[in-house]
């Protein structure tokens, strides 16, 4: 399906003020992953759910005047130049497709069967764009920290995967993954569906988030009361110099 013309402005005009934004974050410092040593990772947003509880056509539903897709976008793009959306079968993409601006658009292997399925996605993409690592995260997580991946990179090490801990909550759909895909193959063979408990049979390790912020930085829109919330929080966000 073409990207037309309008949708790449329509873009733009979306993004360009977040870029503004991760200009001036951190005092000027830029919050893209450079490494001499090895490859950015893979950054990959799950779009795929069917969002029944905010009334469906979750990536479009608008924070501020932006879809959700558009701030997740905004928020990967300064941390890897490897990114491609995850999405549910073939009905999805025409409705998304002005906010994806030539990413790859990677159809579920296994609908229906949740995040796990954007992992094999992910993991298949990864290796195919010959990045040992990838990111996973949600449409619907708006505010994620603009240094999230070098900061689980940082934690990897020796484990398989980097998962954030914030405000004692684990946040799977927002970890770093070393790609196995014979791991996760293996995994989904014997019924397996639980980001979490895959993190756990590979080996993780738990980075904990710092709890100075006002805002919740992993805060998801899952149904109308958090949109609420999130409008608030955006608010709050956007009156924050420097955020």
């Amino acid at each position: 399906m073409p990207i037309t013309a309008s949708a790449v402005i329509k873009f733009a005009k979306t993004v360009i003020p977040f870029i503004v934004e991760v200009a001036r974050y951190r005092s000027g410092q830029s919050a893209v992953i450079r490494s001499e040593s090895r490859l950015l990772p893979a950054i990959v947003i799950a779009a795929g759910g069917e969002g029944a509880r905010i009334g469906g056509q979750k990536p479009m539903r608008l924070l501020g005047d932006k879809p959700l897709l558009a701030h997740s976008i905004a928020r990967a793009l300064p941390q890897s130049d490897c990114l491609a959306l995850a999405v549910r079968d073939a009905a999805q993409i025409e409705p998304i497709l002005p906010e994806a601006a030539g990413l790859p658009l990677l159809r579920d292997a296994r609908p229906g069967c949740g995040p796990i399925s954007a992992l094999v996605s992910a993991f298949a993409f990864a290796t195919a764009q010959d990045r040992p690592h990838v990111m996973l995260i949600g449409c619907d997580q708006p505010f994620l920290p603009l240094d999230l991946a070098l900061r689980l990179g940082e934690a990897l090490n020796d484990h398989k995967v980097a998962m954030p801990v914030s405000g004692g909550k684990h946040q799977p759909l927002a970890a770093l993954w070393r790609v196995d895909k014979a791991a996760l193959a293996e995994y989904v063979a014997k019924g397996g569906a639980s980001l979490w408990r895959f993190a756990a049979v590979q080996g993780v390790v738990h980075v904990e988030w710092p709890q100075g912020e006002a805002c919740d930085p992993f805060a998801n829109v899952n149904d109308p009361a958090d949109l609420a919330a999130s409008e608030t929080q955006f608010s709050t966000t956007a009156r924050t110099p420097g955020r």
